[in-house]
Order: C-alpha cells, then structure tokens, then sequence
C-alpha cells in the first residue's frame, strides 16, 4: 500500500469487523494469576493518558522500585528520556533496568517492562530498549524480540497495512508526512513501520524480516493466529502490530501473554494504548467536576512550552477565554541573558502576583522554535527554557488552584523540577488522553490536580476547554 493520505472512514470501512469478544477480564485474571507486575518505563508523563488508578515514580532507587513492586501491579517511572540526548537516556535505561532487577530479587516479584514512547514514533529507539534489555538480562538480551503498538486512538494514531498514520481532521495522514517527522531531534523518513524498524536499527534489522501482526490475523485468526506468529518471529527481530481499535489490542495482547507463557520473549517499545490493555485495566470515563475541582481563592495557572503546531493552535484559542491572562516568556531575551537572569524573573513576578489576585494564567513561550545547528544544541535550548518554566513555578508564593502543563517535556520538568513530585497518583482523563495527577505530600504543593496535557493531543479548542472545565462556577 503507497503511503498517502486516505479519508479515515473509507479506511475503516473496507476492514474486517473487530473480535466478537471483549478479552480484557481473561487478560486481568491471567495477569492477576501471574503475579507479575509491568512496569512502565515513560519517556515523558503522557503515558499515562489511558490509565487510572495508577502511581507514578519520578525516581528509582532500588528501595522505591522495591516498595512498588510489593503493592503495585502496574506503575509507571517517568524516566524523561526523550529529553536527552542519545548517550543520556541509554546510560539511564540502564540504570533503571539494573535497580528494577536488584528490586525484583529482593522482593521475589517478576516483571515485565514496557517502554512507552511518543505515538507519532519520536524517541530514542532502539538504543534505550536495546540498554534496558541489557541490565535486565545480560547475555540474554539478544533472545529478546522487539515489539512496536504505536496505536493510540485517544489521539488518532492508528496502524492499518503496517503503515502508521496520524489523523488530522478526518483524514489519516501516513506519519512520516507529518510535522512530527521533521522533528529536529527524532525525524525519520518512512511511515510503513517494518522500513521504519530498518531505518532506526541502521540495517540491522531488515525489513523484510520484520514480523508483522495484521489486522486480518487479530479480526479473523484471534488470539491463536497472533500467538502462531510470535511463537515464530526470530530472536533479536521485530514485530509491528496493527490496530484500529482497541479491541485489536486485546487480541494481540491474549496472544502475547500465550506466547510468553511458551517461553517467548519480547521488547515492549509502545505507546499507551498497549499499557492499559497489558495491565488489565478497564477503561474509565472522563472525570467527572467533583474529581478535579480544587479549593481556595488562588487562580489556575497553566504553562505552554510544546511547540508542535497543535499546541500554538491550542495557544490562541486558549488567549480568548475570558478571565485569563497572558504571560510571555521571551526566549529570545532568555538565551541572550544569564540562566537566572531577568527575564525568568520578571516573568516569575508576574505570574505570582496575578495568581494572588485570583486570576487564571497561561505562561507561555514566545512560539518562534529556536533551534541549533546540531540535534544536541537543539536540545540544549529545549533545556534551558524548560528549566526557566521550572524556575518559575518552583518560585511559586501562591498555591495555583490548578495548574495545567502543556507538553510532553515540559510537564514532565514543571512536575519534577518545577513541583518536586516524587510519587503522584493517576487520577483518569481530564479530557480524550489528557490525564490528571494527585501529586504527592512531598511536593510543593500536595494535592493538588496536576494536568499532564501532550503537545500533540486534542482539538484546537482543548486546551481552552479545559481551562473552563476549571474555571469557577
């Protein structure tokens, strides 16, 4: 199939009708009977778009891992790592696989991991799995056989005949003619995943060898044709699976846990769809006001420092809701100036004092991308202007009655950095995958709803809609 846009509903319509039957309880009760717990190793918080319930570590010390391991089924450990560079975030996939095993023999729990990334194929892949699986299972790691579930239909990813596509309005655009393609860090060249695998693992992995698990096997053939075809996929490959809905998930999920069961091993490198279906959890409904409402007289504060085209989109609609003010952080002034110079804080001063005023705020980044002449110094930018947002917020006087961060990246800092969370609960979804957090009672601020709002997810009018969602009555 050529990779070009196609309207989604003339897709969906010539594909075979989804399984029968819902899979998820039998999925629960054979987890629930393995014992083993899946952790979910997130290179920014949006992974927990789909879940509920849930904690999440911001750090991993054997002792935190081993704690986790004893009271959690599944949780996640907000690694960051798509902020990093390359060296970084294989250096810190080791460290936590070797902590995860240290934990796992201390307590007698088994694991599995799951390595959530971005859902338009954006990460650091296949170093940082390729290191996981190294400190997890030394000389074993090359028995081991990448799986990719890139599905995501909270934000319209979807993969059909092995390319992934990104749904803009209603039409399916095949991913690598997107903007996220172009990602200065993460670009790649091809949406048909088995020459996206070739690509990434430079060739060493063909694409012609690539295993794929088409929506033919998991619609018509079920859990047996899916286990058939892992059973069979070559040590050290890959397999793509592809999905429309979630209940194809479901499928390939009681296929794997088969084929696990028969002694297969496999590389989890997927994005949040997979993690609920592979923890057995069902889903839950948007929350309800009551479940995100927060007391006090302090307005909101919402911080913006994606650049993707959506959040700028998002940006000035979110500028029109009434009662919201508008704060400017000029990168250009905060590259020129020293880090603790005084564009951060003329902006900190502002944002404090209208919040004290009870007045909503949205702190932004001027929406001109600054970038480097080489990945890293792109990075580095990225870095500084994150660690202003943080600065900002860390130097917060007045508790915001909500605070919304937008961006991957960004709201990973602001909750780490910013807000000093080391463990938070996933409430649910604010929205369609935008989750909110119940951050812990050693951060800044406990107790307080914290939205973690991905760069690309939403609508144009989403993030203005969850402003009001906020807003007082």
């Amino acid at each position: 199939m050529t990779e070009t846009p196609v309207a989604k509903q003339a897709l969906f319509d010539r594909l075979p009708p989804p399984w029968p039957e819902s899979l998820l309880p039998a999925i629960r009760a054979r987890v629930h009977a393995s014992g083993q717990r899946l952790v979910v190793l997130d290179d920014d918080p949006t992974g927990t778009q789909t879940v509920h319930g849930l904690p999440v570590l911001t750090e991993w010390p054997v002792e935190a891992l081993a704690e986790e391991l004893q009271q959690s089924p599944v949780f996640y450990v907000l690694t960051n790592s798509r902020a990093l560079d390359a060296p970084g975030a294989v250096a810190l996939a080791r460290d936590v696989g070797r902590n995860l095993s240290e934990a796992s023999r201390r307590t007698g729990r088994p694991f599995a991991v799951a390595s959530r990334s971005d859902s338009t194929l954006r990460g650091h892949f296949p170093s940082e799995v390729d290191a996981l699986a190294e400190a997890i299972d030394g000389a074993r790691a090359g028995r081991a056989c990448y799986v990719l579930t890139p599905y995501f239909a909270e934000g319209g990813r979807f993969t059909i005949d092995d390319i992934h596509y990104v749904l803009q309005g209603d039409t399916l655009v095949p991913a690598a003619q997107t903007e996220f393609a172009r990602d200065k860090v993460f670009g790649y060249r091809s949406s048909h995943l088995a020459a996206w695998v070739e690509e990434k693992t430079g060739g060493r992995v063909k694409a012609a060898d690539v295993v794929s698990v088409t929506l033919d096997d998991l619609r018509r053939g079920g859990p047996a044709a899916v286990t058939r075809k892992l059973v069979d996929a070559p040590a050290g490959g890959a397999v793509i699976v592809n999905s429309a809905v979630d209940r194809d998930m479901e499928v390939f999920v009681a296929g794997l846990l088969e084929a696990e069961d028969r002694g297969k091993r496999f590389l989890y490198r997927t994005a949040a769809s997979f993690v609920r279906v592979r923890g057995g959890i069902s889903p839950k409904s948007l929350l309800a006001a009551a479940e995100t409402r927060s007391e006090g007289e302090a307005g909101g504060l919402v911080v913006v420092g994606s650049y993707v085209a959506k959040t700028s989109e998002q940006l000035s609609m979110a500028l029109k809701v009434p009662r919201v003010d508008a704060i400017e952080l000029n990168v250009d002034a905060l590259l020129a100036g020293p880090e603790s110079g005084g564009e951060t804080a003329r902006a900190g001063a502002e944002v404090s004092r209208r919040l004290a005023a009870g007045e909503d705020v949205i702190l932004y980044t001027s929406r001109t991308l600054r970038t480097g002449t080489t990945a890293a110094e792109t990075l580095a930018i990225g870095q500084r202007v994150s660690r202003a947002l943080c600065a900002i917020v860390q130097g917060l006087a007045t508790r915001p009655r909500f605070l919304i961060a937008k961006g991957g990246i960004t709201s990973s800092d602001v909750a780490t950095r910013g807000l000093g969370v080391r463990r938070a609960m996933v409430l649910g979804q604010l929205l369609p995958g935008v989750p909110v957090w119940e951050l812990g009672a050693e951060s800044k601020f406990p107790g307080m709803r914290y939205v973690v709002f991905p760069g690309n997810v939403g609508g144009p009018d989403s993030v203005a809609e969850a402003i009001r969602l906020f807003h007082r009555s």
